[in-house]
């Protein structure tokens, strides 16, 4: 099978890692990749959403599957210009991506179907005073989402009214250009946050991946800016046997077949991003593609052949075919530049990543690129690399990414070092 995975980060190398393992496996071509695909398939210089060109390349290189990495390429319509050609591809069409391309769409979804989230409106630039009184209903923090793509940025929480009010002002205005057009505001739910990845094949089958945790913000004890993600830990012990037997019967189940029932052409990755309160699960989120960091924890759990799922997943026949998940633990730590997420530098020099390999963790890169005219990679991004661990308890396999953390270095580097220490807590570690 010749496969062709679109995109450059650190899941995209973990979904490269994963697929290079099936026996099902010919050709890997990753487009455009990064400094380390290229040790489980040929890197293209194409942009996932030069749909031309990636059309261009699927017919001149037999490709049966294409995998989107990224959310971009999927809410412009990959799919259902892919799928016109009769290409197989793991990830839905432009409708069923507007679950992550458009918040209202998402939140509005929800509602037809009884899928429980926050109380929510959506409003425009010409509502802007009824968004004001909406926001005076709810007690803080406030959270106002752009309703479109926001590159990671288009969610804000405001502890008080004032700066709420005048950052709704501020949104409506543009300040996240078209993707703030329209405002979600919505209800703030406290609990705890974690990432539920299901894989469906358009037909009512599907199979729920390892379940993860990851860490958003840039500070140590979950302070500071956000950033794309700091680290994940999966398994995640408060999501046992009875609160995922909730999810799937209040959430995984109600998505799947309302897509269904909306005739919604939906193959591939649904990320749930859930919220505990008081045992029970509620939305925050609907992403169309795994999570990243978390996929660099979740495929380490992952003992089945995944490119058979995934192929499976886009023919519309999962079937039975069987998931097996490993019960050890899996880590990821990402190393950042110096001054993610604001202004980094690039271009620095990455050592050590034989060292960390060695150990017995897999360093997946994300923001790295080969160094021209010489061997080495250097840093390109603002997330470097994601070291991730697998094994049997959570403080074994902590020790274990952060000894392979420590193994890598470039100027300026930084990572958490706090990764995982709130679930130790939890579970009594």
């Amino acid at each position: 099978m010749n496969v062709l995975l679109l995109g450059s980060g650190g899941r995209e190398a973990a979904l490269a890692w994963k697929m290079a393992q099936s026996p099902l496996l010919d050709t890997l071509y990753i487009a455009p990749g990064n400094g380390g695909t290229s040790l489980y398939g040929t890197n293209v210089a194409l942009s996932p959403t030069d749909f031309d060109g990636v059309a261009a390349f699927v017919r001149s290189h037999a490709i049966d599957l294409v995998v989107a990495g990224n959310e971009d390429p999927l809410v412009l319509g990959l799919q259902n210009h892919l799928a016109a050609m009769g290409v197989k591809v793991c990830g839905p069409c432009k409708t069923g991506a507007a679950l992550e391309g458009s918040k209202d769409f998402a939140k509005r979804f929800m509602g037809r179907h009884n899928i429980p989230t926050a109380r929510y409106q959506s409003f425009t630039p010409t509502e802007l005073d009824e968004g004001f009184a909406f926001l005076a209903t709810l007690r803080p923090p406030y959270v106002l989402k752009a309703d479109g793509l926001a590159a990671g940025k288009g969610v804000l929480i405001i502890d008080n009214l004032p700066e709420a009010l005048k950052a709704l002002q501020e949104m409506l205005q543009g300040k996240f250009g078209e993707a703030s057009k329209t405002v979600v505001i919505e209800e703030f739910l406290s609990g705890i946050e974690c990432s539920v990845f299901v894989l469906t094949d358009g037909h009512g089958g599907y199979r729920v991946l390892p379940v993860a945790k990851d860490y958003k913000r840039i500070g140590e004890g979950d302070k500071g800016l956000n950033t794309g993600g700091m680290g994940a830990v999966s398994p995640v012990p408060f999501a046992d046997d009875a609160f995922m037997a909730k999810v799937e019967e209040r959430i995984i189940k109600p998505t799947i077949w309302g897509l269904i029932e909306e005739k919604i052409d939906y193959r591939g990755f649904i990320f749930l991003g859930l919220i505990n309160v008081g045992g029970n699960p509620m939305v925050i989120e609907y992403n169309v593609r795994m999570g990243d960091p978390e996929t660099e924890a979740v495929m380490l759990r992952i003992d089945s052949d995944l490119l058979e799922l995934m192929y499976a997943a886009a023919s519309g026949s999962l079937g039975d075919r069987e998931l097996k998940i490993n019960p050890q633990t899996a880590v990821t730590v990402m190393k950042v530049s110096g001054g993610y997420p604001g202004s980094y530098p690039k271009g620095k020099e990455i050592t050590g990543l034989a060292e960390a390999a060695a150990l017995g963790v897999i360093p997946f890169h994300a923001g790295t690129k080969a160094i021209e005219g010489g061997a080495g990679v250097a840093t390109s991004g603002g997330r470097v690399i994601s070291v991730s661990a697998l094994a049997p308890t959570l403080d074994q396999t902590l020790e274990l990414a952060y000894r392979g953390v420590d193994a890598i270095h470039f100027e300026g580097e930084y990572s958490r070092r706090d990764i995982g220490q709130d679930l130790l807590r939890l579970i009594g570690g």
